[in-house]
């Protein structure tokens, strides 16, 4: 039986993978060559010599584990990366999905992870690499539960938002349980998610941003009668939009 906190898990370790990965990865590339698709080469081919190439002993051991979580859990993840219709002649911005399954007891657990990746360009080299808008899905109902994830990309400083994941179709006598936890600085893989019925269809939870610039992750998990739903998404903390 699949444990639900390490499920909900596996998605900060691809958060965590994608930040480490990406920008390291990208300033290693000339901008007159199809960075796009190096990059997506480079990982579906699972290129780790790119990545000891790239990283200090250290930092490239950490990277080559998470990854390997990662390959380990959805051995036949696949990644797409497109370039972004949003124009911005001092930002560039990719399109990045990453998909898999794997199969655990019989039952299909989908992954899909979907994010931006904004960079700037200087002396032919990327530079300012930053991962906006994530949000990844760990599911094995088949898709059946209609769930809307009503969460802000971007909030200002100081302000309090709302973070609401609501199941669409009426639960009448249907008791589902769930939890969503947030995560700060190294504390991403030290916290176990509470579990608890909900009674309101969905999670709704009201909470303040950080008095300064940052990104802050949140994780949670949703049990159903017809299946599991983890879910992992960022936001963006910033002093003006």
């Amino acid at each position: 039986m699949l444990n639900l906190n390490s499920f909900a898990k596996l998605g900060i370790y691809i958060y965590i993978f994608i930040y480490l990965i990406f920008p390291k990865l990208a300033i290693t590339q000339n901008t007159k060559v199809d960075i796009r698709k190096n990059l997506e080469n480079a990982l579906n081919s699972r290129n780790l010599k790119l990545i000891k190439d790239n990283f200090n002993e250290e930092e490239s051991f950490k990277i080559q584990e998470k990854f390997s979580n990662i390959i380990k859990d959805f051995p036949n993840s696949k990644w797409q990366i497109k370039k972004s219709s949003k124009k911005n002649p001092n930002k560039k911005i990719f399109d990045i999905k990453v998909f898999g399954e794997k199969i655990v007891n019989n039952e299909i657990y989908l992954l899909e992870s979907n994010f931006k990746y904004s960079f700037s360009i200087l002396n032919d080299k990327i530079i300012n690499g930053k991962i906006k808008d994530l949000l990844t899905t760990i599911r094995n109902d088949k898709n059946e539960i209609d769930i809307i994830f009503s969460i802000p990309d971007k909030v200002l400083t100081g302000t309090k938002y709302d973070i609401d994941i609501i199941l669409k179709k009426p639960l009448n006598d249907v008791i589902i349980a769930g939890g969503i936890i947030s995560h700060q600085d190294d504390s991403y893989l030290k916290q176990d998610i509470i579990i608890e019925p909900l009674v309101s269809g969905g999670i709704f939870k009201t909470t303040r941003a950080s008095s300064k610039p940052t990104t802050q992750v949140w994780t949670g998990i949703i049990a159903h009668p017809k299946g599991i739903i983890s879910f992992t998404k960022s936001i963006e903390i910033v002093e003006k939009i």
